[in-house]
């Protein structure tokens, strides 16, 4: 399971990878791995001071080398220092969706209840797709009560195949078709 620190790094440096889901954007700070952007991601959702890139920064030589072993299918875990940057509330959702295992999926209500705000379902829903660290904290594990697709800052589409990728089911979409 990935480690976790608290708290932003000042200064943020950044590695391209490419991937099964398309160009990941890793970025680091000193503390740990800060934020896996999409490359459609809007600017604002993870706001990081990125300062340059960096390709042998270890957490980011190690989060792209983890990376490349999940989608191999030779990793199902990560273990890697976090440094997760928002509100405590938004923490508490980043480190529950860390929690969700390989192949299974939660609902948004579920993830309320496992932090102790079984009535901020919403604002679940918020801090979810305020995740900066997609994939290693699986935000596309969350669906909907019904088992339904919700929104995902890489696109529905690479959600879909993210959950088809780890064999998940939901009750409202079949991967084998």
């Amino acid at each position: 399971m990935a480690r976790t620190v608290r708290g932003p790094g000042k200064d943020h440096v950044y590695r391209l990878m490419d991937s099964p889901v398309g160009r990941l954007k890793l970025v680091a700070s000193d503390a740990g791995l800060a934020a896996i952007l999409w490359d459609n991601d809007r600017p604002k959702r993870v706001p990081l001071n990125i300062v340059a890139q960096d390709e042998g920064h270890p957490v980011l030589v190690a989060a792209a080398r983890q990376l490349a072993q999940y989608f191999a299918g030779e990793r199902r875990d990560f273990d890697l220092p976090l440094d997760f940057a928002g509100t405590e509330f938004q923490r508490k959702v980043w480190q529950a969706l860390l929690t969700i295992p390989f192949g299974q999926t939660r609902s948004y209500t579920e993830i309320a209840e496992q932090i102790g705000a079984p009535r901020a379902v919403r604002a679940v829903g918020a801090a979810n797709g305020r995740n900066p660290i997609s994939i290693i904290a699986p935000c596309h594990r969350v669906v909907g009560s019904a088992g339904d697709l919700r929104g995902f800052a890489g696109g529905l589409e690479r959600k879909t195949y993210l959950l088809g990728f780890e064999g998940a089911e939901t009750k409202a979409f079949d991967f084998a078709a």
